[in-house]
């Protein structure tokens, strides 16, 4: 644990999800390969076109609908459903192949056991503060066995902008009703959690459990309050 200014009292928590409380790099991987093999077994035409120009693509939608980025269910959607369309479905054959992926991709999603140690640590931490879930993807907590620690779970598209944008850090301060410097939002981006949780007000904690050096990290342009390399660390702060 290294402290990089000093802490005021920690009073609330708020978490990111994805590779800060789980490692999240495989199971996407996992669900972009169940993805393709359903689309490409089921819809044949979808073959026209290889991985990178799928990829390509879903990047000319966020281009031209900068607001998909903020919802990445809705953006996969328009991937899908568009990309169909282009390829010479009309726009039901489209939209119930959309439909029906999205739905499987949404359990795939939500198909994996989070590490004992993170159970471990929430279920300590929600015993002596509030908790708040604030994700910029779309993974079910319930699903994951996560929810019973969270007093609030923000995603984004459902509930505002993507981090580091404002909306879902005014949503947990407005929850949690106390001054933003005893919140401490602990992540693993730089950008969207470090930097997002400065911008707004709230004590910030980089999960760094690559053991990234500072220096090194290009987009770390905001250091945090403090940084940590295991979840467990955060036992041993005082609260």
């Amino acid at each position: 644990m290294h402290f990089y200014r000093s802490l005021a009292r920690i009073e609330a928590m708020t978490f990111d999800l994805d590779d800060t409380l789980y490692d999240n790099f495989p199971v996407i991987i996992r669900v972009e390969q169940q993805a393709a093999q359903w689309l490409y077994q089921q819809h044949p035409i979808s073959q026209c076109w290889d991985k990178k120009q799928w990829h390509e693509f879903k990047m000319a939608l966020v281009k031209a609908d900068p607001a998909l980025k903020h919802d990445v269910t809705q953006w996969r959607y328009q991937q899908i459903k568009q990309g169909l369309e282009h390829l010479g479905y009309d726009d039901l054959k489209a939209t119930k192949a959309a439909q029906t992926l999205i739905e499987k991709v949404l359990i795939w999603r939500s198909d994996f056991d989070v590490p004992h140690e993170t159970h471990d640590v929430l279920s300590a931490l929600s015993k002596q503060i509030p908790l708040v879930a604030i994700t910029n993807g779309n993974v079910d907590v319930e699903k994951i066995g996560l929810s019973q620690y969270f007093d609030l779970i923000l995603k984004a598209g459902h509930d505002g902008r993507a981090k580091p944008y404002p909306d879902m850090f005014e949503k947990a301060a407005q929850h949690l009703a106390m001054p933003r410097r005893h919140i401490l939002h602990v992540g693993d981006h730089v950008l969207t959690d470090v930097a997002g949780a400065i911008r707004n007000g709230f004590s910030a904690c980089w999960f760094n459990d690559k053991a990234k050096s500072p220096r090194q990290t290009v987009r770390l342009k905001q250091l945090p309050d403090i940084e940590i390399n295991h979840i467990q660390q955060l036992l041993e702060l005082k609260l």
